[in-house]
């Protein structure tokens, strides 16, 4: 019998690498998307017309609103920050618990549906910083999953948090999904698109993308307003 996941699914490149990972894992992926109030929609138009194409038995669009809260560029009228250096400082797109909020809903869901797989998409290696992101952190989640839920309570099923692209380059992500079939033309990224959805090619987030590409050895095939990235 094919197990279910629930894969936390954002439309961008690493989130379905992570849907082809969970389906190639053999297991049955559950999309779950978040309109949370971020700044632009085309990547949940893009999560929806795309989850069935890459292998989505399910997908849920769970709405919530962070820009109640405000405290990111992704949450508020902030400007993104283009072109800045990549340093260790944790820039202002950061959302403030975001992850934690995302995985929440995902072990809800997981409990009603019986599956005990979780799979997210960080990355600790090319990433923006964020507190979220970190293997610790995933542990600790891992861990709270286990004590917060009816199975874990009564030992009849044990919850995973899988994110096997956390210690991968984003090269390395893109040859993955490349060996796994992935069209990263479905995808997007872009924290600050163009009112037709056009990735700006300079914020954090289009900055490590084109630089995955282009360490791959291969050409990015969404358009960019610009893809003179300073990497």
């Amino acid at each position: 019998m094919t197990k279910k996941a629930v894969v936390l699914y954002s439309g961008g490149l690493d989130s379905t690498t992570c849907m082809a990972i969970a389906r190639a894992d053999g297991f049955e992926p559950h999309a779950m998307s978040f309109a949370y109030g971020q700044r632009h929609s085309v990547e949940l138009e893009k999560a929806r017309i795309y989850a069935p194409q890459i292998g989505a038995i399910a997908h849920q669009l769970v709405q919530i609103d962070l820009r109640q809260f405000g405290g990111s560029s992704l949450t508020s009228d902030q400007e993104v920050p283009k072109d800045r250096p990549m340093d260790d400082e944790i820039p202002t797109t950061y959302v403030p618990a975001r992850n934690t909020i995302f995985l929440s809903f995902a072990l809800s869901w997981a409990e009603v549906l019986g599956a005990f797989d979780i799979y997210i998409g960080v990355n600790a290696l090319d990433y923006s910083g964020y507190p979220d992101c970190r293997p610790e952190y995933i542990h600790a989640f891992e861990t709270l999953a286990n004590l917060a839920t009816r199975a874990g309570v009564e030992k009849t099923g044990h919850y995973r948090v899988h994110a096997p692209l956390l210690h991968l380059s984003k090269a390395e992500i893109i040859r993955v999904g490349q060996d796994l079939g992935v069209d990263y033309g479905l995808t997007h990224s872009c924290y600050d698109p163009s009112p037709a959805g056009i990735a700006c090619g300079r914020c954090d987030s289009c900055r490590l993308r084109l630089k995955g590409f282009a360490e791959a050895g291969l050409e990015d095939p969404i358009p960019y307003e610009t893809r003179d990235a300073k990497n």
